[in-house]
């Protein structure tokens, strides 16, 4: 391995250091409002980009921009032949910047949209869409793919399980995370949004997923028929109305795997992808603490009972 891993490694692992936490997002969601989890948030390593007086959705869009910015910081400090990895896993804010033009082309309002600057896929070409239609063609010229229609529905599930595919093909030892993240988010569009399995579906999972899931028509069935890969996320969910701890559980793995990776050989790039992990975890229970902190914090005991099995 060349001296940019080690380099890379090095400052991942001081990246690593600027996460909130597990005992830092507990004490988080149990704030006394949303203002005052937003003030501690401010004064913390998320302060880039979460300032005092925001609403809920600029604070979470806060706290995404901030896991983005560490990012293209460790990306910064490989050599660009290295940096690949990373531009994959980058692509769940393309897939974000891809949601808000969506919104925007149905009327809603949006958050501003991210800017990947060299860990971009297609990210300009996205964002300069005006339709459907265009987006479409944006994303069927770049690595993401046809996604096979123009429907709301059929891009943003289609850009999720590309981004699934991609991530086993470039990023590491991310088969297991890739094949759980596509079977949740079938499961979803499937059992909770009530559509039809299309064909494209199949198609762009089966190097993941197999074929033997296609026909289920209830969730135990489906995730009985997934490989070992996938099948752990759903491991204690029986019915649809519980896919949020499958969600749960996959971050759970992420955060751990990563913690483990932190701390191999930084002449690898284990260390690297490690950080990006257990940065991304934090983010997304950080994001969840503010919600329950939006809601009442330790005043909704049930809110916080939720939260503690996210964490």
């Amino acid at each position: 391995m060349s001296a940019g891993w080690v380099a890379g490694a090095t400052r991942a692992r001081a990246l690593a250091r600027r996460r909130l936490g597990t005992a830092g997002v507990r004490e988080l969601a149990r704030a006394p409002g949303l203002g005052p989890a937003v003030d501690v948030l401010a004064a913390s390593s998320y302060g880039r980009d979460v300032r005092p007086g925001q609403n809920l959705a600029e604070a979470q869009h806060g706290v995404a921009a901030v896991g983005l910015w560490h990012l293209r910081v460790l990306a910064g400090w490989l050599p660009p032949n290295r940096a690949a990895p990373l531009r994959v896993l980058a692509g769940g804010f393309e897939i974000a910047n891809m949601d808000e033009q969506l919104s925007r082309f149905q009327g809603r309002d949006r958050m501003p949209l991210f800017r990947l600057g060299g860990l971009a896929t297609a990210a300009d070409a996205i964002a300069a869409a005006d339709s459907p239609a265009q987006l479409r063609e944006a994303l069927s010229r770049s690595a993401w793919g046809d996604p096979g229609g123009e429907s709301a529905t059929q891009l943003r599930l289609a850009v999720r399980l590309s981004w699934a595919a991609r991530a086993d093909a470039g990023v590491p030892g991310a088969r297991e995370w890739a094949a759980a993240f596509a079977a949740l988010t079938i499961a979803r569009d499937t059992f909770v949004a009530g559509h039809s399995v299309a064909p494209t579906t199949v198609r762009s999972t089966v190097a993941l997923l197999g074929t033997q899931w296609t026909d289920a028509t209830a969730l135990p069935t489906f995730v009985g028929r997934l490989p070992s890969s996938a099948r752990w996320v759903f491991d204690g969910v029986g019915e649809a109305a519980e896919l949020w701890r499958a969600e749960a559980h996959w971050w759970t793995r992420i955060a751990s795997d990563g913690q483990r990776m932190l701390h191999r050989p930084v002449t690898t790039a284990d260390p690297v992808l490690g950080c990006v992990a257990v940065l991304a975890a934090d983010a997304w229970r950080v994001r969840a603490a503010l919600e329950v902190a939006a809601r009442g914090g330790a005043a909704d005991a049930t809110a916080v009972e939720a939260f503690d099995v996210l964490v």
